[in-house]
């Protein structure tokens, strides 16, 4: 029996990597023999680890932005002998084409852009209005030209590593909480114009700790700063998680988490594809876009005049499109119980 084995150029983005999942579970539904290895950079492996529809992962050794075209060739004739069917682009510029032309992959499928003529053979033209969402093009790319969009949506869900939350939370000196656990999540790496204000999450989280509930803050090195804050206006009572850990270790403690509260951000995505109970903040991104995939999900948004800017910082200086957006709208979309059930 013949079956494809596809090799999917997965994006570089968190949140976007998450999104991805539902084209693997599609192109599972589609083709259940298939086998989906994904190219990816090293920073989304540990994501990849806990999608169960990736056969293998494969580590990018190229810099963000880098051309590289020397080493993209050559990484892409030591994947000749694997026996790749198909390629799936879901990055849109042309470095990213390179690597399956010289893989020699027959079938190149991918949006046009930045002139790929040539490297992809199987193009696809994007019209947005018909894909809104970034997961429905994703979807569209693994289905037959032509082919309609599947009436539901095969949702993101991450399988978390319960051994490993338990090694992290002893690393930390912590054992597993016997109280429920609000997470925060108030990074966001695109840019400031998507960051909900430090003081609101502070309050959020007094609400919390008042009610009995622990209060755990995530974020990477770069938002050491803000879960700080966070930590200093709530008196030093939240478990502040900034820097302390890894990707795969953010996603397994966050399985923990009986809620979660969080910019527009990956981590937002990651809570999504938990399955937790979230509150979505946006700002100057566009939830009609990149919305998480989880029907528990409440997406708080203005839609003020102004917004979508897509900008990484407020051009018109007052980030009235986060600002107005008060934590009293957060917690009441909370419901505070400290017992575990």
């Amino acid at each position: 029996m013949s079956f494809n084995k596809i090799l999917v150029l997965g994006p570089a983005w968190v949140g976007d990597m998450v999104l991805a999942h539902s084209l693997f579970k599609t192109l599972k539904l589609e083709q259940p023999q298939a086998i989906i290895d994904v190219a990816a950079p090293a920073w989304t492996l540990p994501l990849l680890a806990r999608m169960p529809e990736v056969h293998e992962a494969i580590a990018l050794p190229f810099k963000h932005g880098q051309l590289a075209l020397a080493a993209r060739i050559r990484f892409g004739r030591s994947l000749k002998g694997r026996g790749y069917t198909q390629a799936i682009l879901l990055t849109n510029s042309l470095k990213s084409a390179i690597l399956p032309f010289a893989a020699g992959i027959p079938r190149r499928t991918g949006f046009l852009g930045e002139q790929r003529y040539g490297l992809l053979n199987d193009i696809r033209p994007l019209d947005k209005s018909q894909l809104p969402r970034t997961v429905d093009r994703f979807i569209a790319l693994g289905l037959e030209r032509n082919q309609s969009l599947p009436a539901q949506v095969a949702l993101p869900h991450l399988i978390a590593d319960s051994g490993n939350a338990l090694q992290a939370l002893h690393k930390l000196g912590l054992q597993q909480p016997q109280t429920k656990v609000l997470g925060l999540c108030p990074g966001a790496e695109y840019g400031e114009a998507k960051r909900w204000p430090l003081e609101y999450f502070a309050e959020v989280a007094n609400a919390a700790l008042a009610q009995g509930w622990q209060v755990w803050l995530f974020g990477s090195e770069k938002d050491i700063p803000y879960t700080a804050q966070i930590n200093q206006l709530s008196a030093g009572k939240c478990l502040d998680l900034g820097g302390k850990t890894n990707l795969a270790e953010a996603i397994d403690l966050m399985s923990l988490t009986s809620a979660v509260v969080s910019n527009d951000s990956g981590l937002m995505h990651v809570a999504a594809a938990l399955n937790k109970p979230l509150v979505a903040l946006y700002g100057s991104s566009d939830p009609h876009h990149t919305p998480p995939m989880n029907a528990q999900a409440n997406i708080l948004y203005l839609g003020l005049e102004c917004s979508p800017c897509f900008k990484r910082e407020c051009p018109l200086g007052h980030l009235n499109c986060l600002k107005q957006l008060q934590p009293q709208a957060v917690l009441d979309k909370l419901s505070f119980n400290s017992r575990l059930s």
